[in-house]
């Protein structure tokens, strides 16, 4: 008994040593990874709910380490956020909440609570029946951090999570799957409405996450929505050009995005949100996809049906570009792994162009 004794204090100052070396290291490491938001940065929940909207099968994972390993990412590899992680140095990828293996002291390095056709609105992607929106996923992590209190205790896990990442990917959906899919919501509510209706929830639910203790959070814009191959495909009149007008709604709702961040970093003492501007960094490798070393910047790598293999999501039957890394776009909606790398580097160390006010480099060493 007293053998056992001194073994579980052991292992308790083990414990409690290595959270006070994390803490001690905040200039050279977060201290954990928080991830929200839809299909860009899933790696897995919506494999575990009854849901139109999986990828847990090949050629998705096509590229995934150690190969062929389609997890549930949308992707031929690796997310944004994957990418992310490896250049801060974290040895494995943030885990998928719903993962039977992501329980008790896992969680302190991280979860991913991302689910695929989620979007702020809870009626966005109701097409693909199951999803977890923005507030379930934030109920999720209620539940992460009621653990990691009861596990640390509360001064602890304050300092835990104000020194943890925390990043949100969320908005195209509501366009994609809730706007835009329906014709009578486009008439009867106008652009500038719906907009603000986003941004209104996403206020919320981003000062519900500050409430919790999050502190250092990453909000990524919605990118240039015309440009994927679905709309595309949807909208054959643009030609080979982009499409309009769901570009038009991705700018008036990261205007407004960029207002809500600067807003909340004057009102929430001690907060830094990050605005990052995929849609600036998408549209300039699409412009300039030759020089990024792309072959192909508006067709899907993994296409079944459409000119630019948009009209069918990435399937088994599907045709595979010979080189992956010479597209931009993996499938209707996502990028590839190859164009996922590029993004995460410009928001590590980019300029206020691609992430404001301070990229993520800047945002680990910033007190």
């Amino acid at each position: 008994m007293g053998v056992y004794t001194n073994v579980h204090v052991l292992l308790e100052v083990l414990f409690f040593t290595s959270l006070l070396l994390k803490f001690c290291s905040a200039l050279d490491r977060f201290s954990s990874n928080y991830v929200f938001g839809d299909s860009l940065v899933d790696v897995g929940n919506n494999n575990y709910i009854a849901t139109f909207s999986k990828s847990n099968y090949l050629p998705n994972g096509l590229d995934f380490p150690p190969g062929r390993n389609p997890t549930g990412r949308f992707c031929n590899g690796r997310t944004v956020v994957d990418n992310i992680g490896l250049e801060l140095g974290w040895r494995i990828f943030t885990p998928a909440y719903l993962a039977p293996t992501t329980v008790r002291d896992v969680v302190l390095d991280g979860v991913n609570y991302a689910s695929a056709a989620s979007g702020i609105l809870k009626g966005t992607g109701r097409n693909y029946v199951g999803r977890i929106n923005n507030d379930a996923q934030i109920d999720n992590f209620a539940k992460t951090r009621q653990y990691i209190i009861s596990r640390m205790g509360s001064s602890a896990a304050s300092k835990h999570f104000g020194n943890a990442l925390f990043s949100f990917t969320t908005g195209s959906n509501d366009f994609i799957n809730n706007y835009l899919l329906s014709h009578t919501t486009a008439i009867l509510i106008s652009p500038e409405t719906f907009v603000n209706q986003m941004i209104g929830r996403f206020n919320v639910q981003l000062r519900r996450l500050y409430d919790m203790g999050a502190r250092r959070i990453i909000v990524v814009n919605v990118g240039p929505l015309g440009c994927i191959p679905d709309q595309r495909d949807k909208n054959p009149l643009a030609g080979n050009s982009c499409v309009d007008f769901p570009n038009q709604l991705a700018i008036l709702f990261n205007k407004k995005l960029k207002t809500l961040i600067m807003d909340l970093n004057s009102d929430l003492a001690q907060s830094k949100f990050l605005y990052a501007d995929i849609y600036s960094i998408v549209s300039d490798i699409i412009r300039n996809y030759q020089s990024y070393g792309f072959e192909n910047s508006d067709s899907a790598c993994c296409r079944l049906a459409g000119r630019f293999g948009g009209l069918v999501p990435c399937l088994p039957p599907s045709v595979v570009c010979p080189n992956r890394s010479k597209y931009v776009f993996w499938d209707s909606f996502h990028p590839t792994d190859a164009t996922n790398v590029i993004i995460a580097k410009r928001l590590f160390e980019g300029g206020p162009n691609d992430i404001y006010p301070m990229n993520i480099r800047q945002l680990l060493q910033a007190n």
